[in-house]
């Protein structure tokens, strides 16, 4: 076994260089944009889906809210989160009420 004197003259670090962690701030806000953006997308996306009756701008829409949901902060504003959810559900539904059938792929007309 080795003694300490020879352990510590073969020790890599480098005491000079250590830097002692300092936690965030809680109460300060996270500058994430992605629930904000995400939000906006679902809405946009809802709009043309329910307007331009696009039933994959619907599925989108949704998908977007469900990221926006899963990234935001406990302390962002529920009802819009919520109010994103609603519109973006109302798409999908309107665009099946008006046309039941299933979303047919661009490329389904080239088999």
């Amino acid at each position: 076994m080795s003694s300490p004197s020879t352990n510590q003259s073969n020790d890599p670090r480098r005491p000079n260089k250590i830097v002692r962690y300092k936690a965030p701030d809680p109460t300060a806000a996270s500058d994430d944009p992605m629930p904000e953006y995400m939000n906006v997308l679902g809405m946009i996306f809802s709009m043309c889906g329910l307007m331009m009756r696009m039933k994959w701008c619907a599925w989108v829409a949704l998908l977007c809210s469900c990221v926006s949901f899963a990234n935001s902060r406990s302390n962002d504003d529920a009802k819009q989160i919520i109010s994103s959810f609603m519109l973006s559900i109302s798409a999908v539904v309107m665009s099946y009420l008006q046309n039941p059938q299933p979303i047919m792929p661009p490329w389904s007309s080239l088999v």
